[in-house]
């Protein structure tokens, strides 16, 4: 069983994480519960209490639950955040690798974000929640993000990623280097997540950081050489909006 702690202001909202928990996901035992920052640190001060993931409400009567997880440091349990923010805080999500599930709550995505819980191995859960606060408190500074990975959780600048690589349900992420890390994520994924950070989707198989780009070869279709001298096909359907992109940086836009 996977030990669950709820914290969360509204009841309706309460109740609902629980039925839904309860008819979705059986696996799940709800061990406590909690409506504010205060109440939550009383619940997880105490010793007797040790859950395996915390589902959290982002906004609290007393303040954000960020406070909370900031006197609990460090803390030893994983956390899916159940939010109604949208855009900025759901983008902190995919940067740390956290999980999250937006208001209303769909049970597909519940349980998919409760299925990527591993109680028994090494979450990293600090680490994460420090990429996730430094990317709320000023995304335009941001500049390291977090890959779960196949074999554990990576922290990375985000200048040090050369291009991703697709292949079937996961990525391979190449680093400056030559480290190459596989994530249980999709490159869509990735595309959406880095495009403010001169990422592009040049095929449907390869999304590269700009900054890596040696030389684009016309011909049929065309082809780009990379700082590490691979070959990247750029597919003929995102040719003409790559080409657009490419002007775009030719004159410094």
């Amino acid at each position: 069983m996977i030990k669950a702690v709820i914290i969360e202001d509204e009841i309706n909202g309460l109740n609902n994480l629980k039925s839904l928990l309860a008819e979705h996901c059986e696996d799940v035992e709800i061990i406590g519960t909690a409506g504010s920052v205060d109440e939550g640190y009383k619940l997880l001060s105490n010793p007797r209490i040790t859950p395996d993931v915390a589902f959290l409400d982002i906004s609290l009567p007393d303040g954000l639950v960020f406070q909370l997880l900031n006197r609990l440091k460090p803390v030893d349990f994983d956390v899916i955040f159940v939010t109604a923010y949208e855009d900025y805080a759901i983008k902190a999500c995919e940067y740390s690798s956290i999980g999250y599930v937006m208001k209303p709550i769909d049970p597909d995505t519940l349980v998919e974000a409760v299925e990527r819980i591993q109680p028994d191995k090494q979450n990293e859960i600090d680490k994460r929640l420090d990429i996730f606060q430094n990317y709320m408190n000023n995304p335009n500074a941001f500049t390291k993000m977090s890959i779960s990975a196949l074999d554990g959780i990576y922290f990375v600048n985000i200048k040090d990623v050369v291009r991703f690589e697709a292949e079937d349900n996961y990525t391979h992420i190449f680093l400056e280097g030559g480290e190459r890390i596989t994530a249980s994520k999709t490159i869509k994924a990735y595309e959406d997540m880095l495009a403010p950070f001169n990422f592009y989707r040049v095929h449907k198989r390869h999304v590269i950081n700009l900054n890596y780009m040696r030389k684009f070869v016309k011909g049929d279709g065309g082809y780009l050489i990379m700082d590490d001298d691979i070959k990247i096909e750029v597919s003929r359907r995102r040719r003409p909006a790559f080409m657009e992109q490419m002007k775009r940086l030719q004159n410094g836009l």
